[in-house]
C-alpha cells in the first residue's frame, strides 16, 4: 500500500549559529527550556531524546508543539514556502 503524507503547514527556522538565530528557535518553543547551544551546535530535547542541530539545518515545530532539526537537503525535498 502507498501513502501520501498530510498537507501540514509548520513553523520553521534555519539555524545559522548566531545568538538571533537562537533565539528565534527559542521563540518557536516559547521558553529555552530543552534547548543548549554549543559551538558544537544547538541541543534540542525532542519526544525521541536529544538531537543535534548543525549550522545550515532547519529546526521544525511539529503538530504537537515539539521542535525537532531537519537537515536542509530533506527540507528542501519536503516543504515548500507558503
Amino acid at each position: 500500500m502507498q501513502y501520501r503524507k498530510k498537507p501540514v503547514v509548520i513553523d520553521a527556522e534555519r539555524y545559522d549559529g548566531t545568538a538571533s538565530s537562537v533565539e528565534r528557535v527559542m521563540g518557536m518553543r516559547g521558553s529555552s527550556m530543552g534547548i543548549n547551544n554549543s559551538t558544537e551546535g544547538l541541543y534540542i530535547t525532542t519526544l525521541e531524546g536529544t538531537m543535534k542541530a548543525d549550522i545550515g539545518d532547519w529546526v521544525i515545530k511539529g503538530i504537537r508543539g515539539e521542535l525537532y532539526p531537519c537537515k536542509n537537503d530533506i527540507f528542501d525535498a519536503t516543504y515548500e514556502l507558503v
